[in-house]
């Protein structure tokens, strides 16, 4: 399906496409630069990594409510510029020979939640863009390109790393927010914004409205939960799969990008094949199909082996994985915006961010657990188990009928 989605789109379209290869680019370079330029332990590492996306989502619940009340173009331009001085402030004090751990951790959490309030204007102004069957379209290409990040730019980045080191790096992916709030300064269609409150400020209900919306449909809340703990217990073995294979297997650095590079270009196949297959089949059919299928892939993994046999187990597993998530999240992600008012996208969407971020942490540190009381291997094979159920959350009715005009 080749739909023809307007110039807007594609400047939005853009501004997604530069910003996500950026932070692709410079995907590790924040722990790259605490090892080798300020001698960081591994815990302030870790910390460092966590932190930012952590503090981000219990901010996020504030900054859901802020977003629906302004214009989302000057929204989604303003983070970007906060973006870009966040990141472009880290080679900034490095020349100066003023960069800290601190700095650092401010700049993780500040462009997190930058990032948050992004998705979530972004998101909303999607839905007041594009309508029916155009939305479907719209979220196949922002997931094809997401998987294409995915595969090209911690391979490209770390050339980047090795030819200028990560703190340049870093400023490669600060020019990339640039870009993306000149592409968004293009858009020249209409805008949206929620009427304010007359006190002119935030009521405290408006920090739960978002959640009060997922919880009061039956079709938002079980995507809500199915998405949330999938998410969850994909990323937890994550970290434990690092352990596995170059830890306890001694898979090569070169092997162990390529078991999780390659596996990406699924992605880009099945987003482009997902409108597609909605075209023949129907949207609930291949929804349903689809994430049945992704919960059962993951199992695999129980099977990995030291030696190429095992890299090729984790190849295939990865790459079946990801295909059916090509295929499901535009159909989600649809839905998701279909059936959340056009009033309140915002709020659903950072809300639904939040809570995805704080499950996908807490998770991570539970399996980490397990992994050191039992094994990394039975942690994610308990996880690939668990998975099995996930699907019993997805709709068990029709989903939305898109209308052009609504």
């Amino acid at each position: 399906m080749r739909a023809r989605l307007g110039p807007d789109f594609g400047w939005l379209w853009s501004a997604y496409a530069v910003s996500t290869y950026g932070t692709w680019l410079a995907f590790g370079a924040f722990g790259l630069i605490a090892v080798r330029v300020l001698d960081a332990s591994a815990f302030a590492v870790s910390l460092l990594e966590a932190a930012g996306p952590a503090i981000a989502a219990v901010v996020a619940f504030s900054l859901g409510p802020w977003v629906e009340q302004h214009a989302k173009r000057p929204v989604m331009v303003a983070m970007d510029l906060v973006r870009f001085i966040a990141m472009v402030s880290v080679p900034v004090a490095y020349v100066l020979d003023l960069l800290s751990y601190g700095h650092l951790l401010v700049v993780s959490i500040v462009s997190a939640s930058a990032g948050i309030a992004f998705a979530a204007a972004s998101g909303a102004y999607l839905k007041h863009l594009l309508r029916g069957d155009d939305l479907l379209a719209a979220n196949g290409r922002f997931e094809g390109t997401a998987w294409a990040a995915t595969a090209a730019g911690p391979p490209l980045g770390g050339a980047l790393v090795g030819l200028l080191g990560p703190v340049a790096t870093v400023g490669v992916d600060a020019v990339s927010y640039l870009l993306s709030a000149f592409a968004v300064l293009r858009v020249r269609g209409s805008d949206v914004a929620s009427p304010r409150d007359r006190t002119g400020g935030l009521r405290p209900g408006d920090l739960w409205h978002g959640w009060r919306i997922i919880i009061g449909d039956g079709v938002l809340r079980g995507l809500f939960l199915n998405s949330v703990l999938v998410g969850g217990l994909i990323m937890a073995t994550a970290p434990l799969l690092a352990v596995l294979l170059i830890g306890q297997y001694h898979f090569p650095a070169w092997q162990y990008g390529l078991a999780f590079g390659v596996p990406a270009l699924g992605g880009l196949v099945g987003a482009r094949l997902s409108a597609r297959l909605v075209a023949r089949y129907g949207r609930h059919q291949v929804m349903i199909v689809f994430g049945w299928l992704r919960s059962v892939f993951p199992l695999g993994l129980a099977f990995v082996q030291p030696g190429v046999p095992g890299l090729l187990t984790v190849i295939v597993v990865e790459g079946l994985l990801i295909t059916c998530m090509g295929v499901f999240n535009p159909i989600y992600a649809t839905e998701r915006l279909h059936r959340t008012p056009l009033g309140h996208a915002a709020r659903v969407l950072s809300t639904w961010s939040a809570v995805s971020r704080i499950v996908q942490a807490t998770l991570v540190v539970i399996w980490g657990l397990l992994a050191t009381l039992t094994s990394p291997l039975a942690a994610i094979t308990s996880s690939g188990v668990l998975l099995l159920a996930t699907p019993l959350l997805l709709p068990g009715r029709r989903l939305y009928i898109p209308n052009r005009r609504c």
